[in-house]
């Protein structure tokens, strides 16, 4: 990603709402879909600045990968050790049988996916989950999927054919940020005729940032019982086999 996506990240994952509802939908998806032993082992490939670990490690041993140096820093700083630096798909430093592996919006960032979710697979222990989420709509693609250096965004099609043609079992697929996806839209529209499509992320005045962050959030409670409608995102779960 460019720099300044990081840094963006970095001042804002703990306030801005995206952030901040999407880890509670996560947390939500993996008390349901995971059924975690205790003291389960875990993983968080591409953990950027760290901003899900403190969520994961509520769930387990957490450890973390990524490797922007800056990024993999502020990581290690806030999980209080050092974070892998392996890339996809070699994982070359990772080792075996995680109870869960989490990829949350970096597979897109992947040249080849399917090399990807194979090597992820490798590192799983028997019947562990792996847990996904990437940018939908290829028709969405933006300057933001520029300035995060994108390989792609997927259609809900797209993604049962990658996992289902990996070593790992589909178990659950849908999209989520869909409360909030007309408004998107909107805004997208309305950036491009203004020629203000640059891919920057800002923090919304505090009550907007509420609104916004209460109604992402509250997606929890559907994300993986019913079929939302088209969304911001998909998510995926598949276990080894």
């Amino acid at each position: 990603m460019e720099r300044v996506v990081y840094q963006q990240m970095a001042e804002l994952d703990d306030r801005h709402w995206w952030y901040r509802a999407r880890r509670r939908i996560l947390a939500e998806l993996i008390r349901r879909e995971a059924r975690l032993p205790a003291k389960a082992r875990i993983l968080e490939i591409g953990c950027g600045t760290g901003h899900n670990l403190a969520m994961l490690a509520g769930f387990g041993h957490v450890d973390g990968l990524e490797l922007d140096e800056e990024a993999a820093a502020l990581s290690e700083k806030r999980l209080g050790r050092k974070v892998m630096r392996s890339p996809l798909p070699e994982l070359d430093q990772v080792p075996d049988n995680y109870d869960l592996i989490g990829a949350f919006d970096v597979i897109e960032h992947i040249e080849d996916d399917h090399a990807a979710l194979a090597a992820i697979a490798t590192k799983l222990k028997p019947g562990g989950k792996f847990m996904m989420t990437v940018p939908a709509h290829p028709w969405m693609w933006t300057a933001h999927d520029v300035a995060n250096h994108h390989k792609r965004r997927y259609s809900k099609r797209a993604l049962r054919s990658l996992i289902e043609n990996s070593p790992m079992k589909l178990e659950r697929l849908g999209y989520f940020n869909s409360l909030l996806f007309p408004v998107a839209i909107a805004e997208r529209a309305a950036s491009k005729l203004r020629g203000k499509d640059n891919g920057d992320v800002s923090l919304p005045p505090a009550p907007l940032n509420r609104a916004l962050e209460a109604v992402f959030a509250s997606e929890r409670y559907l994300v993986g019982r019913l079929p939302l409608p088209p969304g911001l995102s998909l998510f995926a779960v598949a276990s080894a086999r």
